[in-house]
């Protein structure tokens, strides 16, 4: 009787517990000021406060801290330039990362000797060394780590799925093509602090091949099941070397599977921006475009069609959305933000940066 009671009274509070932890935004802290995706990462918790409270900002760098606090009205005592004393001062529920891809493998670290979850910007990571560092990190303390794609949050893509794995209807993956870029990070008008490091080899492992490269090599490491690639071929350039110096600005990356081939074209030389993908089964076709808000399928014995897919659930709506199912336990992280499919993602990429400095394919590791 009693064993029966104290498990009614666990359960009662378990229930207490979730139902306080929905109700309570999560409290975040901001890793980092120096990719521009923050800016609106900023703006939608300013109007998400039922769902997150940012309650720190870290930046190694005075000036961008200032110049963010001005903008986002930030006291100054949620403002860092120590890491390890945010992250022990303050303790957040969960950490947003937005520095250049170099540094998320010493924030990982930090974050999950914490037990605290972790989602970044894309990619994981510059090289495969960075990316099993984490991952290592992630398992050894059970700690959550995402990382966060726009594309990942499009309308169309569960359709996708849907079409190639769950109903089959169009048979095996044969064929996936990626359009991804615009016209360049400076064409566009990216913060100086941004620029910066987009074309630094170090800090973004590339030039476009990293920053474009990454949104294809992760929807078809996704559409294939984390199946890795046999092989990776690439070509890179630079068209516009006044601009971009020590990096690229055009790439293309061929995949080979055994049975399929997957075609990444990513650049910053696009008239305009693109994030399109095509996927071709045996017997069917599916294309994305304008953002994923259009969908045109071809199935067995129907004819071509054209529509708009149907929103989102609430907790994969967007990568606040997301995060914060993440943190409360609600969600298991798994496709294309989960960490292993994005560790086969940085293989690709460092794979396609060898490949186009050495002219040869490269074969990865079994």
């Amino acid at each position: 009787m009693r064993m029966a009671k104290l498990a009614l009274v666990t359960t009662l509070l378990s229930v207490v517990w979730a139902q306080t932890s929905d109700s309570k935004p999560v409290r975040l802290a901001i890793a980092g000021l120096n990719h521009g995706h923050v800016s609106g990462f900023l703006r939608s918790a300013e109007a998400r406060k039922n769902d997150v409270e940012i309650v720190a900002v870290y930046d190694p760098v005075s000036e961008l801290l200032a110049k963010y606090a001005k903008s986002n009205g930030f006291a100054d005592s949620l403002l860092y330039t120590d890491l390890a004393q945010m992250l022990d001062t303050v303790k957040p529920d969960a950490v947003a990362v937005f520095t250049d891809t170099f540094a998320h493998e010493k924030i990982v670290e930090a974050c999950a000797h914490r037990h605290i979850p972790v989602m970044m910007e894309k990619p994981l990571a510059v090289d495969t060394k960075q990316a099993l560092a984490m991952k290592e990190a992630a398992e050894q303390y059970q700690t959550p780590v995402i990382v966060n794609y726009e594309t990942t949050w499009y309308p169309a893509y569960p359709e996708l799925w849907t079409i190639f794995h769950e109903q089959k209807s169009a048979g095996e993956i044969r064929r996936m093509v990626a359009e991804t870029g615009h016209s360049g990070p400076k064409e566009i008008g990216v913060q100086p602090e941004f620029l910066a490091w987009l074309t630094d080899p170090v800090r973004n492992g590339a030039g476009a091949l990293f920053d474009f490269g990454c949104y294809g090599a992760d929807l078809m490491t996704w559409l294939m099941d984390g199946q890795r690639p046999l092989k990776v071929t690439a070509i890179t350039q630079s068209n516009k070397p006044d601009t971009y110096a020590r990096v690229d600005d055009e790439a293309t990356i061929l995949l080979e599977y055994p049975k399929a081939q997957g075609v990444i074209e990513a650049s910053w030389n696009w008239p305009f921006d693109r994030k399109d993908f095509e996927i071709y089964g045996e017997r069917g076709s599916a294309i994305t475009s304008n953002r994923g808000t259009v969908l045109t399928v071809h199935l067995p014995r129907q004819r071509e069609e054209t529509h708009k897919p149907p929103e989102r659930s609430p907790d994969e709506h967007d990568a606040i959305s997301y995060f914060t199912a993440v943190v409360r336990g609600k969600v298991k992280p798994d496709g294309p933000s989960s960490l292993a499919v994005n560790v086969v993602v940085v293989e690709i990429l460092e794979a396609a940066r060898e490949s186009a400095r050495t002219g040869r394919t490269i074969t990865l590791e079994r």
